[in-house]
């Protein structure tokens, strides 16, 4: 994979020489990088290129081996697919009863296993079938087919929301801040979560406090100032974006908007199915500006109250395993970084957009709601006002 990468920057006109690659390669083999695409696309300019002037040639370069690839795959050793192998010239879709009768391959390292053995043996476009990485297949790998599990390459978009992991490009956008709520029913929700105190310079007349002093003064004009009163509550609001919550959008964007309104001190983050280590703010940067999750650990004080937003829908891989992301590979499971984080803030709530009547039929959410110590709570005023006595208990 990385060997065409070295002729494409070549042929761009990028002057890299062998030995520089050769410590690029030495570098990877130390761990100096992550298997983000990002990551390494930012050691790889570091080690190759000596003069800013190549730096745009390098760019388009590294875009166009790179396009639709966010991963390197620590535990996987990926050949280069061709984009015809995964053009969509058919597209299959079985029956309830077909996908039950579909074989799974016996869990995620077996899955992660076999794609590598696959990867390695295929050597052409495939369509079709059930084995090969192709497309309109009943194989666990590729595009536009239907397998109960498998790695989603190549594809516009989800269709069942079955993959247990993606290698695709895959595009977020921000939740608005400025969305005007068709009812105030939001708003008058979260303000019961509010605690006004007065703090910072005292810059307001307090005239209540002026009559009285002036009085005490026998009518000496005794002026009294005060400090404003704000809501003392602070949220750690933690979104998430992508895949089945597109679903939800206008909800979210109105429990963040009544959120922006109502808590001055509200710091708000991204993550994608589940926690893990690192969040971002801005999901069209999302993957060259990321947030570690310590550092959010070590930033915000225990007096934080924690707010998870999400349909906990996910394989339950993505929670139970390391490298069980959909998106990069993970070391760690995301069950523990969640632990973590109920840790650093135990005032903390789940609330989940999906009906309250279906959680039952989804393993990970019964999985989330264990982890969350049944502090899961339905995206409805009914369900934000009980989430609220959760968030308000000591």
């Amino acid at each position: 994979m990385l060997t065409g990468f070295f002729f494409t920057l070549r042929q761009a006109g990028v002057p890299v020489a062998l030995n520089e690659w050769l410590q690029l390669m030495a570098a990877l083999q130390a761990g100096v990088a992550e298997t983000s695409v990002d990551a390494f696309h930012s050691l790889a300019r570091t080690v190759l290129v000596k003069d800013e002037r190549y730096y745009d040639r390098y760019d388009l370069a590294f875009g166009k081996y790179f396009q639709g690839v966010e991963n390197l795959f620590a535990a996987i050793d990926p050949t280069r697919l061709p984009a015809d192998w995964l053009t969509r010239r058919a597209e299959l879709t079985l029956s309830a009863e077909e996908r039950a009768a579909i074989e799974k391959l016996g869990g995620f390292e077996k899955l992660m296993e076999t794609l590598r053995e696959r990867l390695s043996e295929q050597k052409g476009r495939h369509e079709g079938g059930n084995k090969w990485v192709g497309t309109g297949g009943r194989s666990p790998f590729g595009a536009y087919g239907d397998n109960p599990e498998g790695v989603r390459i190549g594809q516009d978009g989800s269709r069942r929301r079955s993959a247990v992991k993606v290698w695709d490009k895959r595009e977020f956008r921000n939740l608005d801040d400025q969305v005007q709520l068709g009812t105030r029913n939001l708003k008058v929700a979260l303000r019961k979560l509010r605690r006004f105190a007065r703090t910072g310079a005292q810059d307001l007349l307090d005239l209540d406090g002026t009559i009285a002093s002036t009085a005490r003064n026998a009518g000496l004009l005794d002026i009294r100032m005060q400090a404003e009163r704000h809501n003392a509550v602070k949220v750690l609001l933690f979104l998430d974006v992508g895949g089945s919550m597109d679903d939800h959008i206008k909800l979210c964007e109105e429990l963040f908007s009544a959120a922006r309104a109502e808590f001055k001190h509200l710091e708000h983050f991204y993550f994608h199915n589940f926690t893990y280590e690192a969040m971002w703010k801005d999901n069209g940067r999302r993957h060259a500006q990321r947030i570690s999750t310590d550092e959010i650990l070590r930033t915000y004080g225990r007096d934080y109250r924690a707010v998870f937003v999400g349909d906990a829908t996910m394989g339950p891989y993505e929670i139970a395993y390391a490298g069980g992301s959909v998106e990069h590979w993970n070391d760690e499971p995301g069950a523990t970084w969640f632990r973590r984080i109920a840790t650093a803030f135990p005032h903390f709530v789940w609330l989940n957009p999906e009906p309250q009547d279906r959680w039952g039929y989804t393993p990970s959410v019964k999985m989330v709601r264990e982890l969350a110590e049944d502090r899961m709570f339905p995206l409805t005023l009914r369900g934000l006002d009980d989430a609220i006595r959760a968030l308000q208990r000591k």
